[in-house]
């Protein structure tokens, strides 16, 4: 039977567009593009998310370089045209950066593909995280420590003094994803904008929410607390600290010193987890950028998934009902207790309460580092540092059950996967 002029367009439109989205014959399409850094021969794994079992199949040419040394963080830019990877380099100390302290630049191919741009620097010592605003124009690098100020020639170029991190600034073009340093007008040194903001001491992660940047300090403050450095992104990219000052973690009643290895939310919602008492920080954004403790303040992870231990990061799903959190170890001593997993809580959008999904916690690779959700909001997955590989879960978005994907939910990335980010299509 011959086609009519319409079928044969029509044929070569559908044709086309499964090109485009991946699609092969036996009815399967790519949803996304995973990115999963390996800390061990710096480099990053690049794999297509398939839509219809949330499989995992590497990207040409994965595993590509991460043109540096100790990649920690990775950030897509809106568009999903550009990423950025940042290198946190060997042997920096406060007393400067040591040496393949970078962010790295990267467009993006149409089937995933990572072709690197050049290298950037930020203006502080040891790169721990980044994060952009909500427009996608501005990036924010988070350093370990801020430069100190050289009083022979006036730069902020020498050793740090104060123990305290640093935020570098930049602008990112639109159309090449290129960097241009974004100086604090706030603060002058003569007549020269300071180059970078301050943070509290020793910070280890940022999170943009809506119009604010927070950043967790590793460190503690005067009275052996810890804190969380609070600002505003106002006109320009320009951050302005909050008149509420640094947000002080209260001590839990374990007794237990604080150890605050992430923080991360979505809506007006924040947590933190604290891997030393195994408990989860939950909190409010409000005006000012100030944070609220939730109800009861903080859960006691422990006691809601007995044997889960040192959790290390935190992800809510894009409905805001659902919270996982990434536990590195176990207490139990049976060789059948998984040794890494994830644990799911409901949250309560009226009590703020927090309260565990049955079924949970799930095993995944040994020391997961980060948690993503696919674009289609269908798969989530972990990446773990230990045995290199990636765990994928298929999401019930009526409970938020996690199970296993229908192929198999191990995937083998790179050595010492430490973050990864994951992409929807290419505008």
């Amino acid at each position: 039977m011959k086609l009519s002029l319409i079928g044969r367009w029509s044929m070569a439109l559908f044709a086309s567009l499964a090109l485009g989205l991946g699609m092969t014959a036996c009815g399967g399409g790519t949803i996304g593009y995973m990115w999963v850094l390996g800390q061990e021969y710096n480099q990053v794994a690049g794999f297509k998310v398939d839509q219809y079992s949330g499989n995992l199949t590497e990207v040409p040419g994965s595993p590509f370089s991460s043109n540096g040394s100790v990649p920690v963080s990775i950030v897509i830019k809106s568009g999903g045209r550009f990423v950025y990877i940042i290198n946190q380099g060997v042997g920096g100390s406060a007393n400067g950066p040591g040496t393949a302290q970078s962010i790295s630049l990267y467009s993006v191919g149409g089937d995933g593909t990572l072709a690197f741009q050049q290298n950037y620097h930020t203006q502080g010592y040891i790169s721990e995280w980044a994060q952009m605003d909500s427009s996608g124009t501005y990036l924010y690098v988070l350093d370990k420590y801020s430069p100190g100020l050289d009083p022979v020639t006036g730069l902020y170029n020498a050793p740090n003094t104060d123990g305290n991190g640093a935020i570098t600034a930049f602008v990112a073009d639109a159309n090449t994803g290129r960097l241009t340093l974004l100086t604090n007008s706030q603060t002058q040194v003569g007549q020269v904008n300071l180059p970078f903001w301050r943070v509290g001491p020793s910070p280890v992660m940022s999170k943009s929410q809506g119009g604010c940047l927070y950043t967790v300090n590793g460190g503690f403050n005067a009275s052996g607390n810890q804190t969380v450095t609070p600002y505003s992104i106002g006109a320009s990219g320009q951050l302005v600290f909050t008149t509420t000052g640094n947000i002080v973690i209260p001590q839990s009643t374990t007794g237990v010193a604080t150890n605050i290895t992430s923080i991360n939310g979505s809506a007006n919602f924040m947590f933190l987890t604290d891997a030393a008492s195994n408990i989860l920080y939950g909190y409010q954004s409000g005006g000012s950028c100030n944070l609220t403790a939730l109800n009861g303040g903080y859960t006691n992870l422990a006691a809601a998934f007995p044997n889960t231990s040192d959790p290390t990061y935190t992800m809510i799903d894009s409905t805001g009902k659902y919270l996982y959190v990434a536990n590195n170890s176990t207490t139990s001593t049976q060789p059948t207790t998984p040794f890494s997993s994830l644990s799911a809580l409901t949250i309560n959008p009226t009590n703020q309460q927090l309260q565990p999904i049955i079924g949970s916690p799930y095993p995944v690779g040994s020391g997961p580092v980060c948690i993503v959700e696919d674009p289609s909001n269908q798969y989530i997955y972990t990446s773990n540092y230990n045995d290199g590989t990636v765990t994928g879960f298929q999401l019930n978005n009526t409970s938020g059950e996690l199970s296993q994907l229908t192929k198999g939910s191990k995937f083998t990335s790179v050595g010492k996967a430490s973050c990864l980010a994951i992409s929807g299509s290419v505008d």
